[in-house]
């Protein structure tokens, strides 16, 4: 194989979820079929790379300084939520049912792959929780043990400065048939249960 080739393969699997066999596919489809498409891949990766950075205000990916959310005068300033990816923010935003701003961990806590809190700007974030605008923090991290963990460690924090912090429910999904909803989803939904 050409070193051009390998160099190619290589960089394809740094991919998530792309092994060596997909990485060498994908290479040689783009250079033996789509060399338009490889070529514009190139030029968005090359963009991206030099133009993205965080937000200063949430952390998201913008092209600009303050992203667009945080640039938004019609959100509310006293809500706050809290996810660990910009793809979380992005299903959030889809929802079209929260009208608040965000932070963005890039992460969670995981002792295990030496991810601890410095690795997640908390600092960052008290600063704009604590900032006299914020009234309500929303924990929406995923329902993982590592999300949870994270959700456990920020409520702690944000509540020893006198915040009120929430987390997203948790339960049975909307359509759902109990007979198919796990055990532990049904036991969740039982304990976090509200009045109808």
């Amino acid at each position: 194989m050409s070193k051009s080739l390998e160099f190619l393969t290589e960089a394809l699997r740094r991919l998530p979820g792309v092994g060596p066999k997909s990485a060498q596919r994908m290479a040689f489809h783009l250079l033996q079929h789509d060399r338009e498409g490889a070529a514009q891949l190139s030029r968005a990766l090359y963009q991206a790379v030099d133009t993205v950075h965080h937000c200063a205000m949430c952390n998201t990916f913008s092209d600009t300084e303050v992203c667009d959310l945080c640039a938004d005068e019609q959100r509310d300033r006293a809500l706050l939520c809290i996810v660990e990816t910009p793809a979380d923010q992005m299903m959030i935003e889809q929802t079209l049912t929260w009208r608040g701003l965000y932070f963005v961990l890039m992460g969670r806590l995981s002792p295990l792959d030496g991810i601890g809190p410095k690795d997640l700007h908390l600092d960052k974030l008290v600063a704009r929780a604590a900032d006299g605008v914020v009234q309500e923090v929303v924990l929406a991290t995923n329902f993982t043990n590592e999300g949870e963990a994270t959700a456990h460690y920020i409520s702690e924090m944000l509540k020893a400065r006198g915040l009120k912090v929430s987390r997203l429910a948790r339960g049975v999904p909307v359509g759902g048939e109990l007979e198919y909803v796990d055990a532990g989803t049904i036991a969740r939904a039982m304990l976090d249960r509200r009045s109808a």
